[in-house]
């Protein structure tokens, strides 16, 4: 199969995700059924169940999914390590600090923001933290990846011992709320956090883009780079803060949702190969149909349940990743 066969079809598995998430759910809906109530006729009933419930919630999984893998690639190039994920610099750990204090303070009521608001106001404290400790020492702004990840590392386990002292001080329903909120979900999704989730992630998208070929000399070394005329401190700077902001603002929304910026990058790199100039918006592309079809799966897999979507994440991605690491140790 040729390159850009590869890519082409690539290109497409978003459209599928959209097509098979919106059909299928507690009750399959047929083609006809669905495009009758986009058309805005059809039965009321059906056409709620497409227009408030389905849509929305598939295409907020697309949004964020493909967030959370662009934000992979861009830590896996500055980073120069395909272990390299979105939560390494303590950022799901930040979100979870926010969300869990508000539950347990049960500030959240039905359709509010707060506990989102509060998620992502904790991711940015962690981000704030680890920058700040990994330019200590440098030369004036400059960024130590090996102090970075080690950062990420302590940061992630402080708030870990942080959200372990406030569930042990709060009740059983906080503690359940605030696990299952821990282990990611779409139930809440809405047209407003559709538009959100867009206004935010594309923009952002569009910036480690026009970053793509500074990206390319990076990934390969600093040295490089440099005698190639990149400012690569400048370029770290922008583009961690970036994904991290993409990575903070997914996790707000959506809980923790794991695999996705590490999984989809790393085997689209195997594919289709390392230039972020088609990685990245192929990133985007998969990492949104990966999410959205994990979604399906934690709707369908067990009927009148709904699974958490990042146990579904990890238990695709585990195997997937374990395989990808042994084709590339061989």
């Amino acid at each position: 199969m040729s390159h850009r066969t590869r890519v082409v079809l690539l290109g497409l598995l978003p459209l599928a995700a959209l097509i098979i998430g919106v059909l299928l759910g507690s009750e399959r809906l047929a083609p006809g059924q669905v495009l009758a109530a986009l058309g805005g006729g059809g039965d009321s009933a059906i056409r709620t169940i497409v227009v408030d419930f389905r849509l929305p919630r598939v295409l907020l999984a697309l949004v964020l999914g493909g967030g959370l893998a662009v934000a992979g690639a861009t830590f896996q190039a500055l980073l120069r390590n395909p272990l390299a994920e979105p939560y390494i610099l303590g950022v799901s750990g930040g979100a979870a600090v926010g969300a869990v204090a508000v539950l347990a303070l049960g500030l959240t009521t039905a359709g509010s923001w707060s506990l989102p608001l509060a998620a992502l106001v904790g991711a940015l404290v962690a981000i704030v933290l680890v920058f700040r400790v990994a330019s200590v020492g440098g030369r004036g702004s400059h960024i130590d990846v090996r102090v970075l990840l080690l950062a990420g590392v302590v940061v992630g386990a402080f708030f870990s011992a942080v959200i372990a002292l406030i569930l042990a001080l709060s009740s059983a329903r906080t503690v359940q709320t605030a696990v299952y909120w821990m282990m990611g979900s779409l139930t809440t999704s809405d047209w407003g956090e559709v538009l959100i989730a867009t206004a935010y992630t594309l923009p952002a998208i569009g910036l480690l883009l026009a970053r793509a070929r500074a990206l390319n000399a990076i990934s390969v070394g600093e040295e490089s780079a440099l005698y190639l005329g990149v400012d690569v401190e400048r370029v770290k700077w922008f583009s961690l803060i970036v994904a991290s902001l993409i990575t903070a603002a997914g996790v707000s929304v959506a809980g923790i949702i794991g695999f996705v910026g590490l999984v989809v990058p790393h085997t689209l790199r195997l594919a289709i190969g390392a230039d972020h100039r088609t990685l990245l918006p192929l990133s985007f592309l998969v990492g949104g149909a990966f999410l959205a079809s994990a979604d399906v799966v934690a709707r369908t897999a067990m009927p009148g349940i709904e699974i958490p979507i990042g146990v579904v994440t990890a238990f695709v991605g585990v195997p997937i990743f374990l395989l990808l690491l042994r084709r590339s140790a061989a």
